[in-house]
């Protein structure tokens, strides 16, 4: 299994580390790719199934499983009907091969009585990959808690005391959104010249519901440059239908508004300036998400990352906190909560 058909096929079966590229071509009987089957000449077949749809494993009885990529499975319930079908011969097991985000899946999985946990680095496979693409990933993850994550498979629990949490996010994810009523694209500049150079651009797109809600639909941030970044905007903003681009004023001032009128000259811009810390301003926005107000519409795993390192005490991730910045100015505008900035040239 895995997260789609297409994931079944083309990187299970077929990929360069797939099952016909390790199994000796005598041993293969046939392969019917329309199906996702592979039967052996013993009489061993393999069925691939898409995460997608948990009831197609109602019914099916299998002897051993691979579940591939489990932490970006839509649908956890996936999991839990693999297993019931988990029951033939004398001891039916199932390996897992998955980035390791915290999800409460992959934690619920990892203290299972009787779990064996391997893990292997990005770097343990230097012979197969290429010299220039392990080099980059060096130089823009190394030290970080993505990084962590991604290139070192560390399974990262929660920074104690943050404001948010990976598994009060994933408690409210959800696939799709309803109709919004206002739909906002807020920007965190940084100054960053781009080509990777400095903080990124926070840009994250947000809307409040007919529902009431509020919804996170899109984290467009960039390390572009102001041109860049500021066409990114108007792109999100097209791409949305959004009502307003809400921009932070303090770094660049009128510059802000400078390189968003060239990239669109009718853009609604309303500039905020920050009069308060970082943290002073996420805690009302926090506190939405301890109410079940926040759904985010997908993943947005670097913007995560932020949020749950974001403390009482300050930020305690790498860099800036440049997403979560740009969340916090989106869902503050949208609850209307004037008494966290103050506003200036609002257009």
């Amino acid at each position: 299994m895995a997260p789609t058909i297409q994931d079944v096929r083309n990187t299970c079966i077929e990929g360069e580390s797939g099952l016909l590229s390790v199994l000796p071509k005598a041993c293969v009987e046939t392969y019917n790719r329309s199906l996702g089957e592979l039967i052996l000449w013993n009489g061993t077949k393999f069925q691939g199934f898409p995460a997608t749809e948990p009831d197609r494993l109602r019914g099916p009885q299998h002897h051993r499983a691979w579940a591939d990529e489990l932490a970006a499975w839509s649908d956890p319930d996936t999991w839990d009907q693999l297993t019931f079908g988990l029951r033939l011969g004398n001891q039916p097991q199932v390996v897992a091969t998955t980035t390791p985000k915290p999800t409460p899946l992959i934690r619920r999985i990892a203290k299972t009585p009787g779990a064996m946990i391997t893990r292997g680095s990005t770097f343990d496979n230097a012979d197969n990959l290429a010299a220039s693409a392990l080099a980059q990933l060096r130089d823009r993850y190394e030290g970080t808690r993505l990084g962590r994550q991604e290139l070192y498979a560390e399974l990262l629990e929660d920074v104690q005391g943050a404001l948010w949490t990976t598994a009060a996010i994933e408690e409210l994810r959800v696939r799709g959104a309803p109709d919004m009523k206002r739909i906002v694209v807020a920007v965190d500049p940084s100054g960053t010249s781009g080509g990777g150079a400095g903080d990124d651009v926070g840009i994250v797109v947000a809307g409040r519901g007919v529902d009431g809600r509020f919804y996170v639909l899109e984290d467009a941030s960039c390390n572009l440059s102001p041109d860049g970044w500021a066409r990114r905007t108007k792109t999100a903003y097209d791409r949305w239908s959004a009502d307003r681009v809400v921009a932070e004023r303090n770094f660049g001032g009128a510059m802000v508004e400078s390189v968003l009128r060239t990239a669109a000259k009718d853009l609604p811009v309303k500039l905020v300036t920050a009069s308060r810390g970082k943290v002073a301003r996420a805690e009302p926005v926090a506190a939405l998400y301890e109410q079940g107000k926040v759904s985010h519409v997908g993943e947005f795993s670097e913007l995560e990352d932020q949020m749950c390192a974001m403390t009482p005490g300050g930020y305690v991730g790498e860099g800036s906190p440049d997403r979560a910045d740009a969340l916090v100015w989106a869902l503050t505008e949208l609850q209307g909560s004037g008494y966290i900035y103050n506003l200036e040239g609002a257009l």
